[in-house]
């Protein structure tokens, strides 16, 4: 990997990484820090949302002092690939910026849009074997990250300690933005939606045994809760598969970084303790 800049923050180093992705088919950006010390440290894979790069968390989300008092490296790669070749869509919530963490199947997405294999195969592999890792991780993301960080590792539950979520897209089944992107990127067969819909996963037990508890927050004043986050689907999901899911709801919070920057201590620390477990 080519580190394009690195920073000094909280007495560790974080770095901006390039790296070319066997898996998109294309150069791959994201940002890594590290605390202090020898290690080894455990990971924690940070997944953005709809529109962001690796930087929007990296410079907004302030969860490098709690890294680095729990001792945790944290990975933030880019939502999607991107560059010239690589298909795109005029609107936000599809195409580049808009990756949703799955593996494109449909024309034009399918050579380069495979964000679930990069994530679950190329990225954790690289981190590995550049860095001082205790081999284990930890997964959490916001909205189209949210969805992310939870179908992963529902998905993936062998690669995962814990799994947390910011105003995830709970159900994208159920919802315009996920119904837009699935048909895009997964063609019509809801079938195959469902394997990537964490309010279904969970229903189905796909947790269940795996993840002594799920940490989401959502905030009440987010102008997309109602129509596109719906977290009441995860609620009902949980409690019908009998998995523990602690929703908190933050009044006043909106969908900005500004609520993620409020409460990320609590997630990093959540994931810490299971991850040191």
């Amino acid at each position: 990997m080519e580190t394009t800049k690195t920073h000094v923050v909280h007495g560790g180093t974080l770095r901006y990484l390039k790296h070319d992705s066997a898996t998109t088919g294309t150069p791959m950006t994201l940002s890594v820090f590290v605390p202090a010390g020898e290690g080894p440290f455990p990971v924690l894979i940070w997944l953005s949302g709809l529109t962001c790069t690796e930087d929007n968390f990296t410079t907004k989300a302030g969860a490098y002092k709690a890294a680095a008092e729990h001792g945790v490296i944290i990975v933030a790669p880019d939502t999607s690939p991107r560059g010239e070749g690589v298909a795109d869509d005029p609107a936000y919530d599809l195409g580049q910026g808009a990756g949703f963490y799955v593996d494109a199947t449909q024309a034009p997405w399918a050579p380069h849009f495979r964000m679930e294999s990069y994530v679950t195969d190329e990225l954790i592999a690289l981190i590995d074997a550049e860095f001082p890792t205790t081999k284990t991780r930890s997964i959490f993301g916001h909205s189209m990250g949210g969805h992310g960080a939870l179908t992963l590792a529902l998905r993936h539950p062998d690669l995962f300690q814990s799994v947390s979520a910011f105003a995830p897209i709970s159900s994208p089944t159920r919802c315009a933005w996920g119904e837009k992107a699935f048909s895009a990127y997964l063609g019509e067969d809801r079938a195959e939606w469902a394997r990537h819909d964490a309010a279904l996963l969970i229903e189905n037990g796909a947790a269940h045994g795996v993840f002594d508890d799920i940490l989401v927050d959502q905030g009440d004043a987010d102008p997309f809760l109602a129509e596109q986050l719906k977290p009441e689907l995860l609620v009902a999901a949980a409690k019908a598969a009998g998995q523990r899911l602690t929703l908190r709801m933050q009044p006043g919070y909106d969908h900005s970084y500004f609520f993620m920057a409020s409460f990320v201590d609590d997630h990093v620390a959540f994931h810490a303790t299971r991850l040191k477990a």
